[in-house]
């Protein structure tokens, strides 16, 4: 019985320090990475931005790309990707 109550009370402090830990959460800095490139891509800034550099490679890939469909204006109104609109602008005259 002690040795039940200890082990409960060992994974109970783990898990209350563990949700107490002031670092973000990977999605909080992929939400911070995507707002930050927003803002860089407005401003003409190409590089990498400082809120991204925790995020995995792959990730950071869809999420510029995901940035360039949208400043295209190939994305709807919930920012999905709209075929059409990317068809239309291929075929708008310069």
């Amino acid at each position: 019985m002690r040795i039940r109550t200890t082990v409960t009370a060992a994974v109970l402090l783990a898990l209350t320090v563990g949700g107490c830990s002031s670092k973000p959460s990977y999605q909080e800095v992929v939400k911070q990475c995507t707002a930050a490139l927003k803002e860089k891509h407005k401003g003409g800034e190409t590089k990498k931005p400082a809120e991204c550099h925790d995020v995995k490679d792959d990730d950071y890939t869809a999420l510029v790309a995901a940035q360039a469909v949208d400043d295209l204006g190939w994305t709807d109104s919930n920012g999905d990707f709209d075929e059409n609109k990317m068809l239309d602008s291929a075929t708008e005259q310069p």
